[in-house]
């Protein structure tokens, strides 16, 4: 969607380490913190994809946190060696590293094709074909794993590399990738997230420059893998069994205390969080393509909580986090608000059924 703070490579990352000082676990989208090769996972920050994002705050899921996965990782054969052996010298990189425990790296002869679009509205999407295959992948090894990293090539036009570098685009390979984690995480309930392949040496000897620092780690790096293996490394487990509920490093729905989102952004998580009752933070600093109006849901009272920036945003957490009223510490204030209780009269009705209720009780004492 073209959000101007995370919308690129990893560029949210010290947001995602700023927001994560003042909570005791930050739950982020993985394109937070995915830089490429670099990734600045806060120490209490949960990697999690975005439709299990979504099913957390819905109530139909939860998550457990772990000391550590088995990744598996599934690559394109790429038709060029260099593209394919640079990713197994990335996870083998990862193991010697970071202590990743990698049990299998598979490369696909028949591949899974995936296309990068655009919709009418300007945001990234995409179309997967023979995604079979890659469901095939991961049953045929299913118990071997506890998460699955993807690396494959993404089609785009030639011109889309110097124009995404250069000019004001939306990242065009973002969109078909959410939509194949998203199936994946729907699929088999596992953490996953993918990497783009570069499509050829071409591509890779591009003479882009000096860039946005933005987008800078995707220039230096020829495999953007290492961003996903870490973040996978530690992924929380997903549960779905309710029955689990309430076990030790668990966290459900009902332990979010808000989420904070880029403005006019109205998805899933918004909706589910708007009717768990958990407060909504919009930063209206981080202007993207998504134009909706938040004031236009029905929020409960103090439910909407919209902030200019990131740093007021922490604020704002901080103020929930040790239960002052934001309205304290706003101004103007509002005076108190008074409101006049009067007791109304009594009906006939009510003169008539209190009557009886005496008359029913004179005649227990007598009995008595």
């Amino acid at each position: 969607i073209g959000a101007e703070i995370g919308g690129h490579s990893g560029d949210a990352g010290p947001v995602a380490r700023l927001l994560s000082s003042v909570c005791d676990n930050l739950i982020t989208h993985p394109n937070v913190v995915n830089a490429s090769d670099i990734n600045e996972l806060p120490e209490n920050g949960l990697y999690v994809e975005g439709s299990v994002i979504s099913r957390l705050l819905m109530g139909t899921v939860g998550l457990q946190k772990v000391r550590s996965n088995k990744v598996l990782l599934v690559i394109d054969k790429h038709q060029d060696k260099f593209f394919y052996e640079s990713a197994i010298n990335a996870v083998s990189a990862a193991r010697a590293a970071l202590g990743l425990d990698c049990p299998a790296t598979i490369t696909m002869e028949d591949k899974v094709t995936m296309r990068s679009l655009f919709s009418s509205s300007g945001r990234a999407v995409g179309r997967i074909d023979n995604f079979e295959r890659v469901c095939e992948v991961l049953k045929e090894n299913e118990g071997e794993y506890d998460a699955v990293a993807l690396s494959s090539v993404i089609n785009v036009p030639e011109n889309f590399h110097k124009d995404y570098y250069h000019k004001d685009m939306i990242n065009p390979w973002g969109g078909v990738e959410a939509m194949l984690t998203h199936a994946i995480s729907l699929l088999f309930n596992i953490p996953s997230a993918h990497s783009p392949m570069i499509e050829s040496r071409k591509l890779l000897e591009l003479d882009i420059g000096v860039t946005d620092p933005r987008k800078a780690a995707e220039i230096v790096s020829v495999t953007f893998l290492h961003s996903i293996l870490k973040g996978l490394h530690k992924s929380p487990k997903i549960f779905t069994d309710p029955s689990l509920d309430g076990k030790s490093n668990q966290i459900t729905a009902s332990d979010i205390s808000c989420i904070v989102i880029p403005t006019g952004c109205i998805g899933l998580p918004t909706l589910a969080a708007m009717e768990q009752g958990i407060p909504v933070i919009a930063v209206e600093d981080n202007h993207n393509r998504m134009k909706n109006s938040l004031d236009d849901l029905p929020f409960d009272s103090n439910m909407l909580i919209p902030v200019k920036s990131y740093l007021e945003a922490v604020g704002a957490m901080e103020a929930l986090k040790v239960g002052v009223s934001l309205e304290s510490v706003r101004r103007p204030m509002k005076y108190t608000k008074v409101t006049e209780y009067h007791q109304k009269e009594a009906s006939s009705l009510d003169l008539l059924k209190s009557d009886l209720d005496d008359s029913q009780e004179d005649q227990h004492k007598k009995i008595s």
